[in-house]
């Protein structure tokens, strides 16, 4: 039934080059609105994970017989809370300007292009440094003589590794962001310098 609707207005509006040029428009709409609401939406998940990732590592410290440890005493922890902030932040801020029914501009889509791949590498970093961390402190390291830490403070690893899966989901997050700008930037846009060719010249030496 809805097929044959679109059927009928398509048909309607071919009579006349103004009301197919209209339901054109109109079907453009569409489509932009459509895409513009499933951007944001994504970029609004890594924003609830990256605070999820951010409160779990806040909240993380243990104290035992042994002593206490807390994420603050390790700075690779204290690298992926202010990660998960500073993402969590641009996540958001990212996500109102992409709600915006605004034209897509060229600097727009280079900013969005080159934030998102900026956010990509910074969290992915927080997530490498973090997993580094976790593996020393559940295998530890014979050659310096480092015991494994996380059989006398469990509770305070798994924190930290639960905090550290949810950091690379958000890294899976912004992988796809970094697609979807870089493939509107490149699909829209040619690059901002282009370079002039030039013939290669070659130089002959007689004997």
């Amino acid at each position: 039934m809805e097929k044959s609707e679109k059927g009928n207005g398509l048909a309607a509006a071919s009579k006349s080059p103004m009301g197919l040029r209209g339901w054109l428009r109109c079907e453009n709409e569409e489509v932009n609105t459509s895409m513009r609401t499933a951007e944001t939406m994504l970029r609004l998940v890594p924003m609830a994970l990256g605070i999820a990732a951010l409160v779990v590592m806040l909240k993380n410290s243990q104290s035992n017989e042994f002593g206490s440890v807390s994420y603050s005493d390790l700075g690779a922890f204290r690298y992926l809370v202010h990660a998960n902030g500073i993402c969590a932040g641009y996540s958001l801020l990212s996500a109102i300007i992409a709600a915006m029914p605004r034209p897509s501009t060229m600097p727009r889509a280079w900013t969005f292009f080159l934030l998102d791949q900026i956010l990509t590498y910074i969290i992915l970093a927080a997530g490498a440094v973090s997993t580094e961390v976790l593996y020393l402190g559940n295998k530890g390291d014979a050659a310096i003589t480092w015991s494994a830490a996380c059989g006398t403070f469990a509770c305070f690893c798994y924190k930290a590794t639960t905090s550290v899966i949810i950091t690379f989901v958000v890294v899976i997050c912004y992988a796809v962001l970094s697609l979807i700008s870089s493939y509107r930037l490149f699909s829209k846009f040619d690059a901002p310098v282009n370079y002039p060719s030039k013939s290669a010249e070659t130089t002959v030496f007689h004997c």
